[in-house]
């Protein structure tokens, strides 16, 4: 299952609806495109085979906003994949930021750290829980793939409706005291500077 879905509830005649409608679509907006690729009905049988089980893990509104998307965008019949790729980017199209891009926000990042400015919480927690001398050192595939392991735990908690805040109040406790002149002059004595 692709990361951000949730579990299909709609039945198996919903879903053949669904691709049936896509088709339809597509047979209406690409005519005769349309009937070059899927000309006779055993083409088109295969045909919804095929993209039914490419797309069976989609949820049904996703897949016909995807194809009413491709529709909107593209002057050709699209391929399976152009469908896909559609229905991926709807997906995630959720207000995050990509995991690349939140790796490269947190390498960025400085400290101190709560106080920077970061695009979403979860990727300051995903660089904290990944560790952030983890991620100012070298920038590897494996500090990303750990990050990014990180980044989606989170986000998935978050989907469902874990709340995460940056809390900014402990370091305004941790103010630092001011310089005591009689410890520095007990110092300097014992010290003898």
């Amino acid at each position: 299952m692709i990361h951000g879905q949730k579990k299909l509830n709609s039945t198996k005649e919903e879903f053949i609806k669904t691709i049936d409608l896509l088709f339809l679509k597509l047979e209406l907006a690409y005519h005769y495109q349309f009937y070059k690729v899927f000309g006779t009905d055993e083409r088109l049988s295969e045909g919804k085979k095929i993209w039914a089980t490419s797309l069976k893990n989609i949820d049904n509104e996703v897949i016909i906003n995807a194809v009413e998307d491709v529709i909107s965008s593209q002057s050709f019949l699209p391929t399976l994949t152009d469908i896909s790729k559609a229905c991926e980017n709807i997906i995630n199209n959720d207000g995050f930021p990509s995991p690349e891009e939140a790796y490269l926000e947190a390498r960025k990042s400085y400290q101190p750290r709560k106080n920077f400015k970061w695009s979403h919480p979860i990727v300051y927690f995903a660089g904290r829980k990944t560790g952030w001398n983890l991620l100012n050192e070298k920038d590897t595939k494996e500090n990303f793939y750990v990050f990014r392991k990180e980044y989606v735990k989170l986000k998935n908690k978050f989907i469902n409706e874990k709340s995460f805040e940056i809390d900014l109040s402990k370091d305004k406790d941790k103010a630092r005291k001011p310089f005591s002149k009689s410890l520095f002059e007990k110092l300097r004595k014992k010290y003898k500077i």
